[in-house]
């Protein structure tokens, strides 16, 4: 997910990202158009355009400057209202467990739902496939990185100036002409630590930093941890400064006194982005073999940000990465346990089902990436709908191989550092083994992960898989 700053420059002030009302609007009344709302909010829309209201930035967290006093009380009234307007998706795309539940198709079984297979007994290589899946979360992480934001064209052309397309190694500034770069320039906040030339070590990412924080909460409260918890967990380590969308949103809420579900619904057009996808590997890691307990885990994280398909894409990670977890699996068992936990007449249903198909059909993992931008380019580029869909494609069409997994995760564009995170971390999981993984991606790691999350700076990925171990073997 974006590492954009928490603030933007302005002129005499500090523009905080992704909580103006003004720049909520525009990303409200496109989540209005995606979730059947949008005939009911299009006279919104034009009186907010017809008062000097603007679309919301396409890629970044803040618009410019300032609205005006009356055009910020405006926006509010909007958001409001826009709120206020009946949901015709719900019934298709609940949010509550039980709900979620429901939709479910039935499954053989004495409770109708998926499959629950007993957990395997903890084993001497879990450990080892453990390290192998954090090891996986950071190199495609750090892959991803330079590119964040950048569009799926510029992406292509930076690799192949240097060769390095089919995208098989780590992004590199040397050998691409200036004009390349002037046209496309590097994540700048990136590029210093993240490509093949520097990376010394792994930096601190959003995408990193979660699944610490969910470790921690395990550490804490268990398996048996609340919505509440969570929040109480991010009040008291996270920073605000290190939240980004719907988590920005969210803990503003928990600030205004809200708690949850309002705080993943109160003036968070961000409710069904990537950012719950992205704390969930850790709920599958600590539930080997039990796709639905990890994915009841991940839901009781998720609703504190998130809700509808912003839930699901948590639900799918959770589940597809407890299978991968267990001793034998594969990529595409692994996948289509995370999809039986998705409401299946929802859009992220139908983006995954899509992207598995077009991964089969299609031997050149561009045309793939093509069909996706084609059908799903609409969507914001950190929307879970499209970069779920991406890591499912990605992920199949490796055959969970994986280089192959995180090379096409990072070649497809959108949310490049997230979309590799999770797409390493299950390739790492089926790996089963650190000794597995190619040097080239684990040797310039270091073995030492930078963040801000307390008590986690510099560590290895060799004791975050111990510690991981140990939780996943509570009961």
């Amino acid at each position: 997910m974006s590492r954009a700053a928490a603030v933007a420059p302005a002129p005499g002030g500090v523009r905080l990202t992704w909580a103006q009302p003004e720049d909520l609007v525009g990303h409200e009344l496109r989540q209005a158009e995606e979730d059947g709302r949008g005939p009911a909010a299009r006279p919104l829309r034009r009186a907010w355009l017809a008062a000097g209201g603007r679309p919301a930035p396409a890629r970044a967290g803040a618009s410019s400057t300032p609205a005006a006093p009356h055009l910020r009380a405006l926006a509010i009234r909007i958001l409001d209202r826009l709120a206020a307007l009946p949901h015709p998706s719900t019934a298709d795309e609940p949010t509550s467990w039980p709900a979620v539940t429901a939709t479910w198709p039935p499954h053989p079984g004495p409770d109708g739902h998926p499959t629950r297979a007993p957990a395997p007994a903890p084993d001497a290589a879990a450990a080892d496939r453990l390290e192998a899946a954090w090891l996986g979360r950071a190199a495609g992480c750090v892959l991803g990185k330079p590119v964040e934001k950048l569009p799926l064209a510029g992406i292509r052309a930076l690799a192949r100036a240097t060769g390095n397309w089919p995208l098989d190694d780590w992004f590199t500034a040397r050998g691409v002409p200036a004009e390349l770069l002037a046209a496309h320039p590097w994540n700048h906040r990136s590029a210093p630590t993240s490509l093949a030339e520097n990376i010394d070590g792994t930096p601190e990412d959003d995408d990193l930093n979660y699944p610490l924080l969910n470790l921690l909460l395990l550490q804490r409260h268990g398996k048996g941890f609340t919505t509440a918890d969570v929040a109480r967990l991010w009040l008291d380590e996270l920073p605000a400064g290190r939240t980004f969308t719907a988590e920005r949103v969210a803990y503003r809420n928990l600030l205004l006194g809200l708690e949850p579900p309002a705080t993943a619904t109160r003036h968070n057009p961000f409710r069904e982005w990537i950012g719950a996808l992205i704390r969930a590997d850790v709920h599958g890691w600590t539930h080997p073999g039990d796709p639905v307990a990890a994915a009841a885990q991940a839901h009781r994280d998720a609703v504190l940000t998130h809700t509808g398909n912003g839930v699901y894409a948590a639900l799918f990670v959770a589940a597809a990465t407890a299978a991968a977890a267990a001793p034998g699996a594969d990529a595409h068992g692994a996948l289509a346990a995370g999809l039986a936990v998705v409401p299946p007449r929802s859009r992220l249903a139908e983006a995954v089902g899509f992207a598995l198909r077009a991964a089969h059909e299609h031997p050149r993992f561009d045309d793939v990436v093509d069909r996706l931008h084609e059908r799903y380019g609409h969507y914001h580029w950190v929307h879970a709908v499209p970069n779920t869909a991406l890591i499912a494609a990605a992920l199949t069409h490796a055959d969970g191989d994986f280089t192959g997994s995180i090379c096409r995760a990072v070649s497809g564009g959108w949310d490049t550092d997230s979309n590799g995170a999770t797409a390493g971390a299950l390739a790492g999981l089926l790996a089963g083994s650190p000794d597995r993984l190619p040097h080239r991606w684990t040797a310039p790691l270091k073995n030492r992960l930078a963040t801000s999350v307390p008590g986690f700076d510099g560590i290895g990925f060799d004791t975050l898989a111990h510690l991981t171990a140990q939780e996943a073997a509570r009961s």
